[in-house]
C-alpha cells in the first residue's frame, strides 16, 4: 500500500432509524466497505512481497484492500440521502466525516432524518373509462396507497407495476408502464403530501386497444439451436401450428401447456404460465415467445424452444469418516429427458458404498464393516395417467405420474444382510401454488432380511429372540401413501409464514379384508402369508409443522415441531419392520447426536454385551413414536466470504423416539404419558451456511446438553463437558466400544429445514 493510500477499517451510520439502517447500508459503495479480515489476509498472503503488493501477475484470491476514496464517500452519502427521501424524509440531511489514524480510516455518515411526510389525500385521473372500471373493480386486491400512510416511493412503484399487470392480463397488449405516473404535491402546511395517480391514453387515441389471440405456433430447434434438419410439421386444433426441427417431440403433450389459444383475450398471466410449465418439463433450456399482429386487434403467439441434450450422465463420489470408521460412496446417474417424445424423464441410478472399521484386524478387505449397493429407475410423465377422464390441472403446477423401482443389497459384517425391492406408482399435483398433494395408490415391496447365523445364535442365547424375529425375516407389503404439503414455495423467502407437511402410510388393509374370505396359509408364528412370506399390516403418520418469523434484514427465527407414530396391527401386530421405524439424531434432526444413536426413551446400550454393542450399532435404537422440536435463529455474517454469502445460525434441538411396547430389548424405551417428558434429549449449538445462491453448504456444530440415557441429574451432561476426558473414560468402561462425543459436527448441503 502506497504512502498516500489509507485502508478503510470502519464504516458507520449514525442517527438513522434502526428499521432503515440495514437497507441504507447497502447504498455504501462496496469499494469502501471494510474488508473481511480473513479475505484480506488471504489476499495479502498471496500478493504481498517484501512489504509491497504485486503489480503484475496478481493472484485473484481473497479480497483486495478497500482503500479510502473521497469520491465514493460522496456517492454513498448522496445515495443514502436519496434513499431516505424515497422513504418520506424529504428534509433529510446526510453528512460524512472521516478520521484517519495510522493509515486506517473510519467513515461515519451522520444522518439528520427530520420528520417523515404523510399522505393527506389520494386521487386518480384515468383517461380510459374501461381501465378506470377495471381499477375500481380489482384495484382493492393490490392497492397500497391510502390516506395517513408515510410517503414511500416503493409503494408508488408497486402501484404502477400492479396497474400495468392488471391491464396486460385484461387484453391490453400494447399497454406500457410509462402510461402510469404520479403527481406528488408536498407544498402543503405541515409534513403532508397529496398523491395523484394518472393513467394516460396512447398519443392520438381516445382509448387503449384490447387484443385477442389469432393463432399460436411452436418451433422446436435442435439442442444446438440449429434449424438445418427437415422439420416434423403438424397442425392441431385451435390454430396451433407445430414445427419440430429436432424431430423428437410429439405435439399433443406440449400443446397441453400452451395457454394462449385462438380466440382468447390476451393475458400476460397465461404467457408467464406457459413459460413456467414449459421450463418445468425439464426438457428445454430456452423458451422464448414473440408476438406478431395479424390486424389491429389480434396477435399471433410464436413460441421458440431449444431443448436440452436428450441424454446426460453424472458420476458422484464422497468420502466419509466418523468414530474410527471410514469409507466411500460412488454413484452414477443416467438421465433421458424425452424418452417417448412427450417430455417423459427417465432417471436410472446406481450407487455402491463401503465402510471400513479401523478397529478390525487384518487386511483392508478384512476391515469391511458394511457394503451397500442400490439401484433405482424412475420414469416421470408430465400428466396424470388415470383410467378415467379428468380436466387439465396444470395451472398451479406441473402434474406428474411417477413410476419407480428400487433395489437394495446390504451386508454388515458378522451381523446382518438385507435384500430389498420396491415398486410404486405415484401422482403429484398442485391444488394451488402453495398446496401440493402426492398420492401413491400402489406400493409393492418385498424384503429378505437375514442375520448372520453365529450372531443369531448369540442373540438367541442372550434372550433377544424378539429382535431375531423382527430382523431375520422376509415380508411382502402392499400399501398406499398420501402426503400434503403447504407453503414449500415460500421456504426460501424472508417473510412470516407457516409450513406444513403431513404424510400417511398404510399397508396390508386390502389383504387383511381378503383374508376374511380367503384362507391364506399361515407360518409358524400364525401370520397369514402371500407367496410364502407374511404380509405387512400397519399404519404410520408423521407431520412437520414450522413457523418462519422474519425479523428484518436477513434475520429469521424458525420453530419446528415434528411428531409421528407408527402402529403395527392385524397380521403382524407385535412387530414393525426396521424400515418403517423412526430414528433420531442426524444433520436434519437433533444435531448433537449422530443419526440412529439417540433413544429410544432412556435406553442405555450398557445393558448389551460388548459383542452385541458392536454388531447392533444403528440397529437397536429405533422406535414407533417420535417427538422432535427445533428452534433456530438465522442471521447474516458477511456479504462476501470466499465468493459466498456467509450466514450464521444458533439452535436448540429437543426430542426423542420411543417404543410402543416394552419388548425387553430396550429397557426404559417404552413411551409413557407420565414419563416421556423426562426422557427428552436436548442439544444446542451454532452453524455456518455458505450461500452460493444455487445451493448452500452447511456446517453445524452441536453439543449435547441433556442426554436421557442417564439417570436423574446426570442427564444434564453439559455439566461434564469441561471434564470430558474423565467422563469419556467412565463411559467407555460401561459402553465399549461406543465412545461418548459431547460435540457433533454435521456437514451438509441445503438447510436442515
Amino acid at each position: 500500500m502506497r504512502d498516500d493510500q489509507t485502508l478503510v477499517t470502519k464504516v458507520k451510520l449514525s442517527g438513522i432509524d434502526n428499521k432503515f439502517e440495514e437497507e441504507a447500508s447497502e447504498y455504501i459503495q462496496k469499494e469502501i466497505r471494510p474488508n473481511s479480515s480473513i479475505n484480506l489476509f488471504i489476499y495479502n498472503f498471496a500478493n504481498g512481497r517484501n512489504g509491497q503488493y504485486r503489480t503484475e501477475n496478481i493472484r485473484n484470491v481473497g479480497e483486495a484492500p478497500r482503500l479510502l476514496d473521497s469520491s465514493l464517500v460522496e456517492i454513498s452519502r448522496n445515495q443514502i440521502e436519496r434513499f431516505l427521501i424515497n422513504k418520506g424524509y424529504f428534509n433529510v440531511k446526510v453528512q460524512d466525516s472521516i478520521s484517519i489514524k495510522k493509515k486506517k480510516a473510519h467513515i461515519v455518515f451522520h444522518v439528520d432524518q427530520g420528520n417523515p411526510f404523510y399522505v393527506r389525500k389520494v386521487t386518480d385521473q384515468i383517461a380510459d373509462s374501461s381501465i378506470d372500471s377495471l381499477y375500481e373493480k380489482l384495484g382493492s386486491e393490490f392497492k397500497r396507497l391510502h390516506e395517513g400512510m408515510r410517503y414511500d416511493s416503493d409503494s408508488l412503484v408497486f402501484e404502477r407495476e400492479s396497474i400495468y399487470n392488471l391491464a396486460r392480463r385484461s387484453g391490453y397488449f400494447d399497454f406500457l408502464r410509462q402510461y402510469v405516473r404520479f403527481e406528488v404535491d408536498s407544498n402543503l402546511t405541515g409534513d403532508l403530501v397529496d398523491l395523484k395517480l394518472i393513467v394516460d391514453n396512447p398519443a392520438d387515441k381516445d382509448e387503449h386497444t384490447v387484443f385477442h389471440v389469432d393463432s399460436s405456433s411452436i418451433v422446436i430447434k435442435s439442442s444446438t439451436g440449429s434449424t438445418r434438419q427437415t422439420p416434423k410439421v403438424d397442425t392441431l386444433a385451435s390454430a396451433m401450428f407445430f414445427t419440430d426441427h429436432s424431430r423428437k417431440f410429439k405435439p399433443k403433450p406440449l400443446n397441453r401447456y400452451i395457454y394462449m389459444r385462438k380466440g382468447d383475450l390476451y393475458n400476460i398471466d397465461f404467457e408467464n404460465l406457459t413459460y413456467d410449465r414449459l421450463y418445468e418439463l425439464n426438457t428445454f433450456k430456452s423458451v422464448k415467445v414473440n408476438y406478431t399482429k395479424s390486424d389491429s386487434t389480434h396477435v399471433n403467439a410464436n413460441y421458440e424452444l431449444i431443448p436440452l441434450k436428450r441424454m446426460a450422465n453424472r458420476i458422484e463420489g464422497e468420502y466419509t469418516f466418523n468414530s474410527g470408521r471410514s469409507g466411500f460412496n460412488f454413484g452414477n446417474t443416467y438421465t433421458n429427458r424425452n424418452l417417448l417424445g412427450g417430455s417423459e424423464q427417465l432417471e436410472v441410478k446406481a450407487q455402491f458404498g463401503v465402510l471400513f472399521d479401523s478397529g478390525l484386524s487384518g487386511s483392508l478387505l478384512n476391515r469391511v464393516y458394511n457394503r451397500d449397493f442400490q439401484f433405482g429407475a424412475t420414469l416421470t410423465v408430465p400428466r396424470l395417467i388415470v383410467p378415467f377422464r379428468i380436466p387439465l390441472i396444470g395451472k398451479n403446477g406441473m402434474p406428474r405420474t411417477v413410476f419407480s423401482t428400487n433395489w437394495q443389497v446390504f451386508d454388515q459384517l458378522n451381523t446382518y444382510s438385507n435384500r430389498y425391492f420396491i415398486n410404486s406408482i405415484s401422482y403429484i399435483w398442485n391444488e394451488t401454488r402453495y398446496k401440493v398433494h402426492q398420492l401413491t395408490p400402489i406400493s409393492l415391496e418385498y424384503r429378505i432380511g437375514r442375520l448372520d447365523e453365529d450372531f443369531k445364535q448369540q442373540l438367541d442365547k442372550e434372550g433377544y429372540r424378539l429382535y431375531i424375529e423382527s430382523n431375520d425375516r422376509a415380508y411382502i407389503g402392499l400399501g398406499s401413501q398420501y402426503s400434503y404439503t403447504f407453503n414449500t414455495l415460500r421456504l426460501n423467502n424472508l417473510e412470516n409464514f407457516f409450513y406444513f407437511r403431513g404424510a400417511i402410510d398404510v399397508s396390508g388393509n386390502t389383504l387383511g379384508l381378503i383374508s376374511e374370505v380367503v384362507d391364506f396359509k399361515k407360518n409358524e408364528s400364525g401370520e397369514n402369508t402371500l407367496l410364502g412370506v407374511p404380509y405387512l399390516q400397519y399404519s404410520k403418520i408423521e407431520t412437520d409443522f414450522r413457523y418462519y418469523k422474519h425479523l428484518g434484514g436477513e434475520r429469521q427465527l424458525i420453530f419446528r415441531f415434528n411428531p409421528g407414530v407408527a402402529v403395527p396391527y392385524g397380521n403382524n401386530q407385535n412387530l414393525l419392520i426396521f424400515e418403517k421405524n423412526f430414528y433420531s439424531g442426524g444433520m436434519n434432526g437433533i444435531r448433537a447426536w449422530q443419526a440412529r444413536t439417540l433413544g429410544p426413551g432412556g435406553y442405555n446400550r450398557s445393558v448389551l454385551p460388548d459383542s452385541l454393542r458392536l454388531n447392533l450399532r444403528n440397529l437397536d435404537q429405533l422406535g414407533e413414536v417420535k417427538i422432535e422440536g427445533n428452534l433456530e435463529y438465522r442471521f447474516k455474517l458477511l456479504n462476501n466470504f470466499l465468493g459466498a454469502k456467509l450466514k450464521g445460525a444458533t439452535f436448540i434441538d429437543a426430542g426423542n423416539i420411543w417404543r410402543l411396547k416394552d419388548d425387553g430389548l430396550n429397557p426404559e424405551g417404552q413411551f409413557k404419558w407420565n414419563g416421556f417428558l423426562d426422557q427428552i434429549a436436548i442439544g444446542g449449538g451454532f452453524g455456518f451456511r455458505f450461500d452460493l445462491e444455487y445451493f448452500v453448504f452447511r456446517l453445524d456444530i452441536a453439543a449435547k446438553i441433556r442426554d436421557p440415557q442417564f439417570k436423574g441429574s446426570d442427564r444434564w451432561v453439559i455439566s461434564e463437558i469441561f471434564s470430558s476426558k474423565e467422563f469419556n473414560e467412565r463411559y467407555l468402561e460401561t459402553n465399549y466400544p461406543d465412545k461418548y462425543n459431547f460435540i457433533q459436527y454435521n456437514f451438509g448441503i441445503g438447510m436442515p429445514f
